[in-house]
This record gives C-alpha cells, sequence and structure tokens, in this order.
C-alpha cells in the first residue's frame, strides 16, 4: 500500500493556559493570529515566549491558539540539548511526569513543573480518508521520507477527525535528517507491519 502524504514540519512552540497566557501578556490580551496554520483547528499568534532551561534558553517561541486546557510547551531533542532538559517523545497532551521548564513573557514568567515534550511523529487523517485507506486510529504506519537522504519513520501514530486535514507531523530533527521541509511529501509504505528488535 502506498500513499502520498503532506509533511508539515513543526518546529518548537507553546500551547498555553488562558491563566498563563495572562502572566505571561497581560490581563486584557487579545489572541490574534499571525498566521493560519495547515490544521484548521490550530493557527500561530502573534505572541512569542522565551524558554529557558538549566543551560541556555531559547528566545522567540511561538505560542499557538486557541487557548489551551493544559499549558504544554514542544521541541526537538537538539533544542532539548541546548536548553539542558530532558523531556520524554509523547503523544501532545500526554503531560504527566514530564519535564519543567520556564516560560518568560512581556509582562511576566511561568514555570511549568511538567509540560515540556518531545512530539510523537504522528498523521492527522480526515475521517473519509481514514476509511478510504482503512487506516484507525490504533494503527501504527511506516513513512518514508526524501529522496537524497532517503529515511523510513516506523511506528508514526496516526490522529483522525472531521476536522483534520492529511499531514504527517515531524520536527526539525526528522526533517533536517532526511533532508525534507513543509510542503513537500512523503509515502506512507506500510500500516501495522513492524516489530521492535531488542539489541543486547
Amino acid at each position: 500500500m502506498k500513499m502520498k502524504v503532506p509533511i508539515g514540519v513543526s518546529v518548537r512552540h507553546a500551547h498555553l493556559t488562558k491563566e498563563h497566557m495572562e502572566i505571561l501578556f497581560g490581563v486584557g490580551y487579545k489572541l490574534e493570529r499571525f498566521r493560519e496554520l495547515y490544521q484548521p483547528v490550530q493557527y500561530a499568534t502573534e505572541y512569542t515566549v522565551d524558554l529557558v532551561g538549566p543551560k541556555h534558553e531559547l528566545k522567540n517561541v511561538r505560542v499557538l491558539g486557541p487557548e489551551n486546557g493544559f499549558s504544554q510547551v514542544e521541541i526537538s531533542k537538539t533544542d532539548a540539548f541546548y536548553l539542558g532538559v530532558d523531556p520524554p517523545v509523547r503523544a501532545s497532551g500526554d503531560i504527566a511526569g514530564s519535564a519543567s521548564i520556564k516560560l518568560i513573557g512581556p509582562q511576566g514568567e511561568v514555570v511549568l513543573q511538567e509540560g515540556c515534550i518531545i512530539a510523537n511523529r504522528h498523521i492527522h487523517l480526515h475521517t473519509s480518508e481514514a476509511e478510504k485507506y482503512n487506516i484507525k486510529a490504533t494503527d501504527l504506519v511506516d513513512i518514508k521520507l526524501g529522496t537524497i537522504k532517503p529515511t523510513i519513520l516506523r511506528g508514526v501514530s496516526v490522529k483522525i477527525k472531521d476536522t483534520y486535514q492529511m499531514e504527517l507531523h515531524i520536527d526539525t530533527d526528522d526533517a533536517n535528517a532526511a533532508l525534507v521541509k513543509t510542503g513537500e511529501y512523503a509515502e506512507l509504505i506500510t500500516i501495522n507491519e513492524w516489530e521492535i528488535v531488542e539489541i543486547d
């Protein structure tokens, strides 16, 4: 089975609650759109924060809208090394026991005791596309990226909703390793045909 999937490279960003937005940007802030994202549910806002870790800080990290029910920061492993933090690889929203991180805005700062993760690789699918290709939300798929440095991503998770558009989400580390960028296409090559090999 082969299916072309648009690539969306997810750079470091933050999802914030209303409470944390007010601390960072002030009471009465107005959540305006900076630019639209491919997925219609979310958008980049005009707000940015600085991420501060034990070693260094990363400035001007984009906040995504709309306001979220929990605060979460998504970074790459390269970012994590630079900051000096050790976030787990997780699905978005799975923040229990994840890494701590400090956020600084123009009006204040917030220390998340947990909420810093490396987002797992995943594909967004509209329900009609999932039905067409017989893909379920519990499936894991294998993806081929790139041509100059071809790369196979195994065990990529799937998210299915009526509001989604088909898109593969990878972080900047994956994109740089395979020399691909947003707007290019990956290829779904297998579904649930992988195994974990343990090496002593």
